[in-house]
């Protein structure tokens, strides 16, 4: 049997490796200096205490520090909350509309497409101001509430502990419901018809159909925004601070701004503040894992 040479990188195969690499380097780089450099960094830093050229180095100190910080549990509360409570309630209403604004029999479908996913691209600053004025004490929803005689005097949706948090939900699920929904709408119009009317001719009905073809289709999506939702949840941060200003009290305080607070409100600390910034890490990485877990993924 003859030996087959090693192959060996002729000039002209190193220029074309060199001309690839051209065109990648910088983008590499790039993605290195913002990306992966600051995560280094911040994790160094959260092995330090201090601010500005005042870091000395105190080891563990700032993680034993998170588990005996009442304000720290607090703002996890809080974002978990949120998370457990609005996620779901957001992906199952993106996917209802999704399939509603799917059926082409439906008129004005265009027109419903783009009202609801035109909050996901308004100012985060301005309509959380909006809500801010919509939700209060003589606001547009409690002058409404009154005259269809659902309450007798204003609920206090900024200044309650437990209606704070509702207005938070109500916020984030009206900004975010449309974006999840493009995902669905387009994943739906990717499923080959006639597996629907082959479901048909057997006899199924439509429950089942969304049941048994719809959201197992579905899955992958399901799974991507979920996880996206995840993060975006835990990163919570414009509505509280915009519309709550995280109170009343701590009330509606999530760990994004109890982050900002360390670093510029509170006396500041950047080492404390990076590492409840890699809590928030651990958490999507942990959510993350049950999601993949529950949608029977194999490479979780």
């Amino acid at each position: 049997m003859k030996l087959q040479p090693k192959r060996t990188i002729t000039g002209q195969n190193l220029k074309k490796n060199m001309i690839g690499w051209s065109f990648v380097l910088l983008a590499v780089f790039m993605i290195g200096l913002f990306y992966f450099y600051p995560m280094v960094r911040a994790l160094i830093l959260s092995f330090q205490s201090g601010s500005g050229n005042n870091l000395e180095f105190i080891g563990f100190s700032n993680y034993i520090r998170l588990f005996s910080d009442p304000v720290f549990i607090t703002a996890v509360q809080n974002t978990v909350l949120y998370f457990l409570i609005q996620v779901p309630v957001m992906l199952i209403l993106a996917l209802f509309f999704s399939v509603l604004l799917n059926d082409r029999n439906l008129k004005g479908r265009s027109f419903f497409r783009i009202a609801i996913f035109l909050p996901c691209v308004t100012s985060l600053v301005a309509y959380s101001v909006v809500f801010k004025y919509m939700f209060g004490p003589d606001g547009f929803i409690n002058i409404m509430l009154i005259n269809m005689a659902l309450i007798q005097e204003p609920i206090q949706w900024l200044t309650d502990s437990f209606w704070a948090k509702v207005t938070i939900i109500i916020a984030i699920t009206w900004r975010w419901t449309g974006y999840n929904m493009i995902f669905y709408l387009s994943a739906l119009q990717n499923i080959n018809p006639s597996i629907y009317e082959a479901a048909r001719i057997d006899g199924a009905s439509a429950f089942t159909q969304f049941f048994k073809i719809t959201i197992p289709l579905l899955k992958p999506i399901i799974l991507f925004t979920s996880i996206m939702s995840t993060i975006g949840t835990l990163q919570l941060f414009d509505e509280v601070m915009n519309i709550t200003g995280g109170g009343p009290g701590n009330a509606t305080l999530t760990i994004s701004q109890y982050i900002y607070n360390i670093s510029f409100k509170y006396t500041p600390d950047f080492g404390y503040a990076a590492t409840v910034s890699y809590a928030i890490v651990v958490m999507v990485v942990f959510f993350s894992i049950i999601q993949f877990k529950v949608a029977g993924d194999k490479n979780a």
